[in-house]
Formats: C-alpha cells, structure tokens, sequence
C-alpha cells in the first residue's frame, strides 16, 4: 500500500530503477535515478520481448545487467545506509531484480507494491475528492504570489503552482524561466503538496489557467478550482505597470520583444508595434501600459465569469499588501 510504503521509506534513500526518460517524465518526489537499463536498453528489451517472448528479453535483460552489477552494488554503499526503498513501473521485475541484487550484498530493501504506476493512480484520484479550496485572484501584476507568500508566513496554508511549476504563467513569465518539470511530474509535485495540508482548513491557491508555461494542472483540480470561493484582488494600474517594470526589468529587449510578439494576435498589430519601439527605446512603463491592455482584458473577461464566485473584493494600493494578507488568513470562507 503507498501510504504504508512512503510512511516506512522515510528517510530512506529512494530509488528509480526505470529508465532515465521514464524517470525525468515524472517520478517520486525525493527519489533518486537508479536506472537498472539505459533507455536504449529498455528500448531493445522490449521489441525483443515483443518479438521472441519473455525468455529471450529476460536473457537479454541478465546480458546487460551482468557487467553493470559491481557498480550498482557499490553506488548503493556510498549512499550510507543499510536499508534502500525502489520501485519500477509495476513493482516488478526490475525492481525485484535489483532488490535481489542489493539484498545478497547485505542491504535491506523495501519495494513499493504497484509501482509507479500505483502512485499515479494514487495522485489522479486524489483532486477527485472535494478540496477547501479558495483562489485568489486579480489582474496581472498584483502581486498575487507575493500576497499568497505573507499568508503563508502568517500560518496559512498555501500550495504555489507557479512555483511548482517554475513559471509564472504568461508568455513574459516564460522568459524568465530556468526550466520546467515534466507535466506528469509536475502533477506529482502538486499532489506532494496538497497531500501535506489539513483538509479541515482553507487551502490557498492562485487563479491559474489549466496551462502553466509547458505544465498542466490534474484536470480534477482544474474543474474543482472552477466552482470554489474566490477572493479578488484590484489594484491599480499604474503601480501594476511600475511593478511589472521592475519585475521584468532583467529580461533582455530581444526577449521582452519576443514575449510581446508572441501575444500580438491577441494584442492587437498596433499596439503590438508601438510596444516593440517602446521596448527599443528603452521606455518601459509605456511598453508595459500598452501590453497590460491585453492581459486586462483577458482577465476581466475571466473575472466576470467568476462574479458568483466572489466572496472578497478587495480594492486596495499596493502597500497594503501585508496588511490584507494578515486579514485574510483569519478569514473563513462560506
């Protein structure tokens, strides 16, 4: 059983023994790549298997691991610990090969039942239950993580997709990330996180769309997230402008010209040039004002759509930030 399984592997060294491709498209949080086959290897096993049947692969199998089975023993000594975790896609073979291997070299091993594929079956059904959630939302440049970040702080409870995701959700955000997680393993991810929270009290989230940069949301979580209670926030513009400036000041021209346009279908070919020539003039705040047109437009589309929704409309400056995230925390939504 998963829980029974994380709850035991605590602390233990957790390791991957599927493929390196099969490991980065999601795996455990914490786990460890422990690859029994290289992709390659995988990839021939497999059409031999499908080709001449099990004994054939399972010898090819013995022909590839043989050579490897001094370095895999002594990887896992250097790890330190005398008890290891693994799992493979099913709790199968490989994982049992391997354990089998570790445990004649005198390590214990604990092997998840089920597998990877246990676990995301695990992370799937879990957005299915009814969740207290409560999203936060308002116009680009609101500082809604910011806000979020102070709630957390002051004790709320607070899951950061964006964060999560390594991207902060717009075709500018997107300049200024470093890399995102697979789809799959960023699910897995959001699932550690909400998992960890009191499901008696109001769990914290910001509007998103189902898309974050390259990621996905659970498509359970996307749906829930559409019926729960909102809290908006509006701030004005021009200190929404003067923020963004800021924020997005270290991006290079060719990026922000690239980022703007990416978004000129929707902005509009006029508004689109004449923030491009702001943006090589170096004027910024223009820049800004005039890409700001789109994203409010959008978001105010959304917003109106979500109007039932709404329980707090806050209509605030900016340096009011902490004090509302303290209000909020002691808020109960209905």
């Amino acid at each position: 059983m998963l829980s029974d399984f994380l709850f035991k592997s605590c602390g233990l060294p957790l390791l991957d023994v599927r493929s390196p491709a099969e490991y980065e498209t999601g795996h455990l949080p914490g786990a460890i790549s422990f690859p029994l086959f290289s992709n390659e290897e995988r990839a021939a096993i497999g059409t031999l298997y499908k080709q001449e049947g099990k004994k054939e692969a399972v010898k090819k199998g013995l022909d590839l691991v043989g050579p490897k089975m001094r370095s895999f023993i002594e990887q896992a000594e250097a790890m330190g610990s005398p008890r290891v975790a693994l799992y493979c896609w099913r709790g199968g073979m490989r994982s049992e090969s391997m354990a089998w291997l570790l445990e004649r070299f005198g390590l214990e091993t604990l092997i998840l039942e089920g597998g990877y594929k246990a676990y995301r079956q695990t992370v799937v059904q879990y957005f299915e239950q009814r969740l207290p959630i409560v999203v936060l939302t308002g116009y680009t440049g609101s500082q809604k993580t910011r806000l979020l970040h102070l709630m957390q702080e002051a004790g709320a409870q607070v899951v950061d997709l964006e964060g999560l995701a390594n991207h902060q959700g717009s075709s500018f955000g997107n300049r200024k990330s470093t890399g995102q997680p697979a789809t799959e393993h960023f699910q897995n991810l959001v699932y550690e996180a909400f998992n960890a929270m009191d499901l008696n009290r109001p769990i914290w989230i910001e509007d998103e769309s189902k898309r974050i940069g390259q990621v996905n949301l659970p498509d359970a979580l996307y749906e829930q997230k559409s019926t729960c209670p909102h809290v908006f926030v509006e701030i004005g513009a021009s200190e929404r402008v003067a923020f963004l400036v800021k924020d997005y000041g270290g991006l290079t021209a060719e990026q922000l010209i690239g980022a703007t346009r990416s978004i000129q279908p929707k902005l509009g070919a006029d508004k689109a040039r004449q923030a491009i020539q702001s943006i090589q003039n170096g004027d910024l705040i223009t820049a800004a004002g005039l890409i700001l047109t789109y994203y409010d437009a959008r978001y105010r589309k959304s917003i109106e759509r979500k109007e039932k929704l709404i329980q707090k409309h806050y209509c605030i400056a900016m340096d009011e930030i902490p004090k509302l995230a303290q209000e909020l925390v002691r808020w109960t939504p209905k």
